[in-house]
Parts: C-alpha cells; sequence; structure tokens
C-alpha cells in the first residue's frame, strides 16, 4: 500500500464515520479557549471543564484575568496538573494580549507561540479552532495514532509528525484531521492496548498489518 493510498482510505473512513469532530474543552470564545488550552496541558479535558465554568465566572474577560490576584487564579485551578505555572502562564499571557494586542488573542500561530503557556500544540489548536486558521496540532495522540497507523514515517517529534501530515492531507481538512486523530487515539487507538478488534481502519493500518493487534 503507497502512502498515498492509505492516507486516502483513512481520510474517506473519518469523513464517513466521523463527519463531526470538535474538541471536547468547553469553550464560548477565543479567551475562553485559551484558558482551556492553557489548563489542559498534562490534564484530561474533562477535569478542565470541571473547573473552567467556575472560573470564567471570575474572570470573564481577558482584562479581568490580566489584573488578578495569584492566589485567587490558584486557588480555582488548584486541582488540575501543575496548578503553579498554569496560574502563572494564565496571568502572564493576558498581560501581554492586553498590552501588546489591544485585548485581542491573536490569530496567527507565531504571535501566539509568544505567550506564556503556549506553544507550537497549542498555538495550531487556538488557531484552528478559534480562527479557523488550516493548522494542525500534534498531541501525544496524534503523534501516536499518526505512526501506528502509518501517516508518518520515524517522525521522532510533533513537529516532525506535523509536517508530514500537512504534506498529505488537504488543508481544508487540516482542523477537523487533528481531531479525528485526537478522538481516535482517545477512545479507540489508546496508548498500552489499542482496541485494533473494532477499530474500522484495520485494513488500512501498518500496526494492524503487522500483526501487532490487540483486543
Amino acid at each position: 500500500m503507497t502512502t498515498d493510498e492509505r492516507y486516502s482510505h483513512v481520510i474517506d473512513w473519518f469523513k464517513e464515520n466521523m463527519p463531526v469532530a470538535e474538541t471536547e474543552l468547553k469553550h464560548d470564545d477565543p479567551y475562553q479557549l485559551m484558558v482551556a488550552v492553557i489548563l489542559s496541558a498534562q490534564c484530561t479535558d474533562k477535569r478542565v471543564n470541571l473547573i473552567t465554568p467556575v472560573f470564567y465566572s471570575h474572570f470573564p474577560t481577558v482584562e479581568s484575568l490580566a489584573g488578578a490576584n495569584r492566589d485567587d487564579v490558584f486557588d480555582l485551578i488548584r486541582t488540575c496538573s501543575y496548578p503553579n505555572n498554569k496560574t502563572e502562564h494564565l496571568i502572564g499571557a493576558s498581560k501581554i494580549i492586553v498590552s501588546d494586542f489591544d485585548g485581542r488573542l491573536p490569530q496567527e500561530v507565531e504571535q501566539l507561540m509568544t505567550l506564556p503557556g503556549i506553544g507550537r500544540k497549542t498555538a495550531n489548536v487556538i488557531a484552528s479552532i478559534a480562527f479557523n486558521k488550516q493548522a494542525l496540532a500534534v498531541d501525544t495522540h496524534v503523534f501516536r495514532v499518526s505512526a501506528r497507523i502509518g501517516l508518518t514515517t520515524g517522525a521522532k517529534n510533533p513537529l516532525e509528525t506535523e509536517q508530514q501530515l500537512i504534506k498529505n492531507i488537504p488543508g481544508e481538512l487540516h482542523s477537523i484531521a487533528h481531531h479525528w486523530l485526537i478522538l481516535h487515539g482517545r477512545y479507540v487507538c489508546v496508548a498500552r492496548k489499542p482496541k485494533c478488534g473494532e477499530c474500522g481502519l484495520r485494513d488500512w493500518c501498518r500496526y494492524a498489518a503487522e500483526g501487532e493487534v490487540g483486543g
């Protein structure tokens, strides 16, 4: 099977079986998405979604968060991972948005990456979801699933995975492809024991073809 054939089959399967694929982080605007994405680092979306409703009620705008007391922010996010660092990132990012971007979250990946707590992956997430940019974020799920299926070959890090994926996936599908791969990795192609027996991609999966299948 060629790389083009594998991509074609995988994309067609997702289009048919997962026509709607969206982030599971709850948000109503770009500011809220930024908060949720920063909190989601090494933390489950489920946990983040328990924290953010109260957080948004206390800090409804980027301006309110920029002027927040550190202890107040920490107290609201203390149940997520690394609350000390994330407190600094949330306040620091908000201050820069207010001072350098007139209170509006920047739309370009390179600008987003200048904010504390926002690396390339999270910048791609925000640009894609909030601003409909052609960006494809690579997290641990995307990195793992892409390699297992055979969409990537020899990628040593998320950037190399991203480069291979965007080369082979049409630009208008970059955003939804990110969610396809995340959700597939979260619920089917799980890390320890992938559920190959119930996977619709099995016929085009390099991992399955090599006989390393799970339940």
